[in-house]
């Protein structure tokens, strides 16, 4: 394992842990759960803007430098061994996936939300 590999993947570490500290409190607080299960009809923060939407955007925009500046490097003539390519492909392939997932689920909770409170009024 080279050197940026390692630091990227403490970088990635303290960034997933500074999303879960505002994700946690944040689904503790508004998110509404009977029986264990999310009550979309009580729940309003699907259908607002929130922080963790921020972040997402924030960390959508940096996946985006790091595949630029990986795109940099390499047309520079950087190889796999250069510890920024290293740093930069793990960096853009993690938060990438993690920007795509976090979409997925977050229009998927919308919709459902949606269904829940105005279902029967859309159909």
């Amino acid at each position: 394992m080279g050197a940026g590999w390692i630091v990227s993947m403490i970088v990635a570490g303290v960034v997933c842990i500074v999303i879960l500290a505002i994700a946690i409190p944040m689904d503790r607080k508004y998110v509404v759960r009977e029986y264990g299960k999310i009550n979309y009809k009580k729940t309003k923060i699907f259908l607002r803007w929130n922080v963790f939407d921020t972040l997402t955007i924030c960390l959508a925009i940096y996946s985006l430098l790091c595949v630029q500046v990986l795109n940099l490097l390499i047309t520079s003539g950087a190889t796999v061994e250069n510890v920024f390519v290293q740093f930069f492909t793990n960096q853009a392939q993690a938060f990438t996936i993690v920007s795509m997932v976090y979409l997925i689920s977050r229009v998927s909770m919308t919709l459902k939300s949606i269904k829940e409170r105005w279902g029967d009024e859309i159909e």
